[in-house]
Parts: C-alpha cells; sequence; structure tokens
C-alpha cells in the first residue's frame, strides 16, 4: 500500500492518503481545502489521481477540500449515509466495506463527538490500522459539547467499537495540537487520561462536561461548507475569501 500521512497546520487536521499498489486507485480521508493544491501535487509525485475523498463527519474546525477534489480531478465523493448530503456520491454504513482497489476500508459507526461520526478500519499485511476520525485522538478524544455531541454516547463507541480491537492496532486521528503522529489502541487503553485504565462512564462524563472549552471559531461558516461537501459559505470570513477564488479557478 502506499499511504502518506500529511498535515494542515491552521486547524491541526491529518488527511491521509491510501492508494493500491495493484491497481493504482487511490483515496484521501478528510481532505482540507486549504491543503488541495499539495494534495494534488503529492498524487501527481507518486503517479496517481484521487478516485475518492472520504469523511469521517461534517467538520466544524475547516472546510473539506472534498469538492474542489471532485472538481478538479472527477473523484467520488463519500462518506457516512446518516450525515444524508446529496451532494456526495457514496455513503457509507458499518457492515459495507468499501474498497479501495484490492483494499477494503471498514466503516465503523462511531457516534459522540458528532451523531453520525464514522471511523474506518484497515487491515494492511495483518496489521489493523483505524482512521479514528475526531472520535479518539492520541492521550484525548473529540469534545461532545456541540454539534450533536454526547459524552456518554462517545465513550461507548470508543469501548465498544476502538478498544475491542487488538492492542496493536495502528490509531491515526483526525487531529493532533501538539505534533504527535500515531498511537495505538494498547496505548490508548493504559495511557489516554480521559478513557484509559478502565475509567468509569460517571467519570469520563464528569471529565467532558467540566471542559469549557472555547467555542469553535469556524463552526459558523465550516459547517454549512461541508453540508455542501466543500462549498464556499456567504458568511466566510474576508480574510478565508481566497478559498472561492481558488475554488473557482477549478
Amino acid at each position: 500500500m502506499i499511504f502518506r500521512q500529511l498535515f494542515e497546520p491552521e486547524s491541526s487536521t491529518y488527511t491521509y492518503l491510501l492508494s493500491c499498489p495493484d491497481t493504482g486507485v487511490t483515496a484521501l480521508i478528510d481532505p482540507v481545502i486549504e491543503t488541495v493544491d499539495r494534495d494534488l501535487r503529492i498524487l501527481q509525485e507518486l503517479g496517481l489521481r484521487p478516485d475518492f475523498a472520504i469523511e469521517t463527519h461534517i467538520h466544524a474546525d475547516h472546510i473539506t477540500g472534498g469538492l474542489m477534489l471532485r472538481e478538479r480531478t472527477g473523484c467520488k465523493l463519500a462518506g457516512p449515509a446518516l450525515d444524508e448530503l446529496p451532494c456526495r456520491d457514496l455513503h457509507l454504513r458499518e457492515g459495507e466495506p468499501m474498497r479501495i482497489g484490492n483494499l477494503v476500508l471498514n466503516p465503523l459507526f462511531t457516534p459522540g463527538h458528532t451523531d453520525t461520526h464514522h471511523a474506518y478500519l484497515l487491515d494492511h499485511a495483518g496489521l489493523p490500522m483505524l482512521f479514528s476520525g475526531d472520535a479518539l485522538l492520541i492521550e484525548a478524544c473529540g469534545r461532545t459539547d456541540f454539534q450533536s455531541g454526547d459524552a456518554a454516547t462517545l465513550y461507548h463507541s470508543i469501548h465498544d467499537k476502538f478498544f475491542a480491537l487488538p492492542d496493536e492496532t495502528l490509531v491515526y486521528p483526525a487531529h493532533d495540537y501538539e505534533h504527535r503522529r500515531i498511537t495505538t489502541i494498547g496505548q490508548e487503553k493504559l495511557r489516554n487520561p480521559r478513557l484509559g485504565n478502565d475509567r468509569p462512564l460517571e467519570e469520563f462524563v464528569r471529565i467532558m462536561d467540566s471542559m469549557d472549552l472555547p467555542y469553535p471559531k469556524k463552526i459558523d461558516w465550516a459547517l454549512p461548507g461541508n453540508e455542501g461537501c466543500g462549498s464556499c459559505p456567504d458568511n466566510l470570513p474576508p480574510e478565508k475569501e481566497r478559498l472561492c477564488e481558488i475554488d473557482r479557478q477549478g
């Protein structure tokens, strides 16, 4: 498998490039509109074109690059069916694997950060790779205080879906704010300060309810943009208008 972990620094978002070496079929998980040019340049250097742009959920901290990628390359947009977005081409559900050439990506319904959030599990040469989205981060987890979030639901998603995986499962999160790149299920079960060491549900809910996090600074325009699969909303701030200019150039 051809694999790259790509970083967008403003929202601390990881985009994942997966490509089947046998067929050349290629996907990007959670692309960001600001880094579409970079992603396409890397793909060109590898001799690849994107076939799919896949979302873990409707993001509140950046606008996805999915729509721009489709306009420029003809790739298909994929994401959780529960989002009910007509602008997507493929609607993913747990129990219905998605094929990227000979690679098999298994959607996992993992609500709690949002009520439609999905992670994706890939078995690569016998070593499981989990693209955990915003549900499970490195020694952290996604916030649950907005956008249909619910702490108890997230706790059950992580324990029932993620912590049931083998300890050696590699975990690739959608974000990290301390320049870390990877963790494992075993490490999170032991070291995660909110969830590790069999922390009970009640304590986790208390931790999440007491975090007092600031209002997401991009949510008012990122959400409508992502409900359009990466369109530029009318309330885009002036400093981000260049994204629409890039969009029109596509």
